[in-house]
Order: C-alpha cells, then sequence, then structure tokens
C-alpha cells in the first residue's frame, strides 16, 4: 500500500517561488518514478515533471527552467521547487508514483493534491 500526501502550496505573487513535497508514508518498498501533475479549473490535467530513482528527469515545456524536481533522501519523497511563477501556473498539484519508470501517464498512485495560486 502506498500513501501520498503532498504540502507546501499556497498563495503566491507573479515572480515569486513555492516548494511542494510529496511523501509516502505508508510503503516499504520503492516507487520508481515520481512526479508531479497539475490542473486548472476547465483545463485537462497536465504532466509538469517527473523523476525516476536514477534521477532521470523530465520536464513540461511550460515550466522548464523555472521549476526543477527532486528526489529526498527518505524513501519516495519527492519535491518540487518552483520558481518564477506566473499566473498561469495557478493549478491544483497533484503527487504521483508509479513502479514502472515509464508509466508516467497512468499512475499507480495518487496524492489528494495541493492548491497553488499565484496572483499578478
Amino acid at each position: 500500500q502506498v500513501r501520498l500526501v503532498e504540502s507546501g502550496g499556497g498563495l503566491v505573487q507573479a515572480g515569486g517561488s513555492l516548494r511542494l513535497s510529496c511523501a509516502d508514508s505508508v510503503s516499504t518498498f520503492s516507487i520508481n518514478v515520481m512526479g508531479w501533475y497539475r490542473q486548472a479549473p476547465g483545463k485537462q490535467r497536465e504532466l509538469v515533471a517527473h523523476i525516476t530513482t536514477g534521477g532521470g528527469t523530465n520536464y513540461a515545456d511550460s515550466v522548464k527552467g523555472r521549476f526543477t524536481i527532486s528526489r529526498g533522501d527518505a524513501k519516495n519523497t519527492v519535491y518540487l521547487l518552483m520558481n518564477s511563477l506566473k499566473p498561469e501556473d495557478t493549478a491544483v498539484y497533484y503527487c504521483f508514483g508509479s513502479f514502472r519508470s515509464d508509466n508516467y501517464y497512468t499512475p499507480n498512485y495518487w496524492g489528494q493534491g495541493t492548491q497553488v495560486t499565484v496572483s499578478s
């Protein structure tokens, strides 16, 4: 069993920064790929970034150069550092995890979501 719990969302002005955290508080095994999706009101869920246990990363074009994903020292922990935030980054951000390192489109597990709001 896996339970992903996110934290770190909030309200920030444009140009500011936020750091999201996601941790699995239950399982004893490793999740090979973890990452973040986001969903803005009236829009489809968008894959933002993901990272494998080997450290391989991938980012959506819309966040490249501004967001950095990393894994923590603790098992099944992932962070998303978001810099130079824009109003269009406003969304609910969802952490995800999958056992297969190439399975980031149909994740095995989801967090409950954390709201990020960027004011102009």
